[in-house]
């Protein structure tokens, strides 16, 4: 197949192109300018298209395209200097979606598949795993731009007969990840001792490789038209066990202080970081048996593979070997 990519460049996009490619599909790269190094990547052809809202024209780089998978977006951030953040997310995450699936319909595209969030459901801690049947109620500005680009093209795929697949991924870790897991890595690096032995939550986890291979079934699968997957890597672990695997991927010691979980939040409390242990110590799992069951999806990376490359980027990015 042709296909477009959007977000080719970023986190998540880097390392599908090279998935497509291998698999045989001719892909194109939306990027945003064709200068520099952006046309250095597993794929034949570049389309520049500028910023991505409710004006880009899409129309060039959708010609000859079969089927697109749309993952470029305004990203969640924790400190977001936007006047208007809910404004600004939904100006390219939810109109600027829609722009793409029209022009896409019209152009005689077959299937889209869009890169979401479990954000698009939920914000907070939920005790029971999430599935398809979870009602989706979220209250952060990116969330709610990805279920309000969610419900649009639903629309427009009933309007036109382009198929759409939704994936909801829930962290997405890899080589080139940024914001919490790098945060993380960064953590256990320094071998210091953490309070977070005390913490017995469930976490599901995606790591980008997995990711990667979930989109192109997603692609090729004929029964995934119309469809709504949730995924990830397999088991949920705690934050505890994610330090010990992730110490044991960087050759680091887990050093891991059992400070009861009441004492960390009230503490987080006083210092006003009460997000960060809420995400740290809170549970979030998702439900992925319908990508297995009715695509045949198994991830063919598990969380010890998926962190050692993880921290062999991690150790390279920061000029240091791991520990014998």
């Amino acid at each position: 197949m042709h296909v477009l990519l959007t977000g080719a460049t970023g986190f998540v996009g880097r390392h599908t192109a090279p998935v497509l490619a291998a698999r045989g599909h001719r892909v194109r790269a939306a990027v945003r300018t064709s200068a520099g190094d952006r046309r250095n990547g597993p794929w034949e052809e570049v389309a520049a298209v500028g910023d991505i809202g409710p004006a880009t024209d899409w129309r060039a780089a959708l010609e000859g395209i079969d089927t697109v998978i749309h993952m470029a977006a305004r990203v969640h951030v924790m400190r977001d200097r936007a006047t208007d953040p809910l404004a600004a997310f939904r100006h390219v995450n939810t109109a600027g979606t829609l722009r793409l699936a029209e022009q896409a319909a019209a152009a005689g595209v077959k299937r889209l598949v869009f890169l979401s969030s479990v954000k698009a459901m939920v914000d907070e801690s939920r005790p029971a795993p999430l599935d398809e049947a979870t009602p989706a109620d979220p209250h952060t500005p990116y969330g709610v731009s990805k279920l309000e680009a969610e419900r649009g093209l639903a629309d427009i795929a009933g309007r036109t007969g382009m198929e759409v697949v939704v994936i909801r991924p829930p962290l997405v870790y890899g080589p080139g990840a940024a914001g919490n897991m790098r945060a993380l890595l960064k953590l256990v690096a320094t071998g210091l001792p953490l309070p977070l032995g005390g913490i017995h939550n469930r976490r599901s986890l995606i790591y980008v490789g997995n990711l990667a291979d979930a989109v192109l079934t997603a692609l090729e699968h004929p029964d995934a038209a119309g469809r709504t997957f949730l995924v990830q890597d397999g088991e949920p672990v705690s934050t505890a066990e994610l330090v010990r695997a992730i110490a044991r991927a960087l050759g680091r010691p887990a050093r891991l202080l059992p400070v009861p979980r009441g004492l960390m939040a009230l503490a987080a409390t006083v210092t006003g970081t009460r997000p960060v242990f809420d995400r740290l110590a809170g549970t979030l799992t998702v439900d992925d048996r319908p990508i297995r069951q009715r695509l045949g999806w198994r991830p063919p990376h598990d969380l010890a593979s998926g962190l050692r490359a993880t921290a062999e980027w991690f150790n390279s990015s920061r000029g240091r070997a791991p520990l014998p």
